[in-house]
Order: structure tokens, then C-alpha cells, then sequence
């Protein structure tokens, strides 16, 4: 596999703590020499950026005359704000840090992919099974805190209490194949779009690659959306308070 030339920094420089956190899991790398692949390097790269933006955001902020960028989060933060709303109902505020943290998380992974020498996280199947299992235990847990172990497993009986012992094992599988669906949106559909968007730039170098880089760059914005408006179904689902 092609190591990109940040990846390679990173194994030039931080080899060592990155085969000191595999080895503490039990996960050695193939050749600790380069234990850092692209998509974790990516990752790095991701969360750097996320970290780096608030810090300077932060002296910019303004009530009186908010900046572009001040804006451009305060309307993101507002619509995932919104869309929590509408679909959990009252309460859905001590979920939204959650929602955006995914969303921004997924967008700027997907986004990155489409900067020359960059490659997207999101289209290796680890960094969407970690988002997808991230935010299967989160809704579980919201569950669990806010209806109780006993309260939160009655969602997986159903309404009718004399087809419980059928619908539970059914809603059982169900909530264990949601990571697994997740995942595999996220990762196929990344894949394919970054996979597409360098085809057309070998075969037709000008004009059709700006077309299919937009429709990339959509699809990214949509993905980040889908996975985050499912997360939030999913914690809506497990905090409802419903009579079964």
C-alpha cells in the first residue's frame, strides 16, 4: 500500500509511541517500523485540525460581529441543534454534543480525502466501525441512564406484551447489526467516491473531474448527515418513554 508522505512523517517521528499504545493492546504492528498506516496518520491529522480550529476560533468570537467562520459553526451547530430536535423531542440537548462531535468528526474525515496528497480515514473500514460502535454504545447507554436496565431492555419486547418472546431475540439482532450497517454506508460509499474521483482524474484530466469531485464533495456533506441523523433515531428509540 502506498504510504503517503505525512504517514511517513509520522513514522519517522513517532514510531515509538505508536508501537508502545499497539503493543499495550496487544496488537503489534506488522513492521514496527512503519506502525502508523494511512488512516490512522489520517485520523491524527483529523483530530489535530479539530483541536486546532476552536483554538482559533476562540479569540475571534464576537456577539456584535461574529466572524465567517464563527458563523459557519454557529450555523452547523444550530442545525444539528434543530435536527436533534425534531427527531428525539424534548431533552435532545444533552445529546447534541454527541451529534456534533460525529458530525464534524465524519465531515472534515471525508472532506480530507478530496486535498491532493490526503486521503479520507473514512475509507478504511476501521475509522466507520469505531464511529458506528462509538455510537452503539452511546444510544445504549443513554437508554440504560435515562429509562434504567430494566426500563431500556422493554423497548426490545415490543408493544404486544404476548409476542415479546418472539420480538425480543428478532430486536436483539437488529440492534447488533446497526454497527455493522453503519459501518459499511460510511466505508462502501467513501470507497467508491474516492475510487470514482481517481479514475476520472487518470482517464479525463480536466472538466469531468471538477463534476465528480462536486458530486464527492456532496456525497461526503450527505454521509456525515445520514450517519449522524441515524444516531440520533437510534438514542431517540432508546430514551422514549413508551407504555409496552
Amino acid at each position: 500500500m502506498h504510504e503517503l508522505w505525512f504517514t511517513a512523517l509520522m513514522n519517522q517521528f513517532l514510531a515509538g509511541p505508536a508501537n508502545a499504545l499497539l503493543n499495550a493492546f496487544g496488537q503489534p504492528a506488522a513492521d514496527p517500523a512503519k506502525p502508523w498506516t494511512n488512516y490512522m496518520a489520517m485520523e491524527v491529522l483529523v483530530l489535530a485540525l479539530l483541536v486546532l480550529i476552536p483554538l482559533i476560533l476562540r479569540p475571534m468570537i464576537s456577539v456584535k460581529k461574529p466572524g465567517t467562520l464563527q458563523q459557519f459553526f454557529e450555523l452547523i451547530f444550530e442545525a444539528i441543534r434543530g435536527q436533534a430536535h425534531d427527531v428525539i423531542g424534548h431533552g435532545s440537548d444533552k445529546y447534541i454534543y454527541l451529534f456534533l462531535t460525529l458530525f464534524v468528526f465524519i465531515l472534515t474525515s471525508n472532506l480530507l480525502g478530496m486535498i491532493p496528497t490526503f486521503e479520507a480515514p473514512t475509507m478504511y473500514p476501521a475509522v466507520p466501525l469505531g464511529c458506528a460502535l462509538l455510537s452503539f454504545f452511546y444510544y445504549n447507554w443513554a437508554g440504560i441512564t435515562e429509562q434504567g436496565v430494566i426500563g431500556h431492555l422493554k423497548h426490545f419486547a415490543g408493544p404486544v406484551w404476548w409476542l415479546a418472546w418472539f420480538m425480543f431475540p428478532l430486536e436483539i439482532i437488529s440492534h447488533c447489526i446497526r454497527p455493522m450497517s453503519l459501518t459499511i454506508r460510511l466505508y462502501a460509499n467513501m470507497f467508491a467516491g474516492e475510487e470514482v474521483t481517481l479514475s476520472f482524474l487518470a482517464l479525463v484530466p480536466l472538466v469531468i473531474p471538477v463534476l465528480v469531485m462536486l458530486l464527492h464533495f456532496f456525497v461526503s456533506i450527505l454521509q456525515a448527515f445520514i450517519f449522524t441523523v441515524l444516531t440520533m433515531v437510534y438514542v431517540g428509540g432508546a430514551v422514549a418513554h413508551e407504555d409496552h
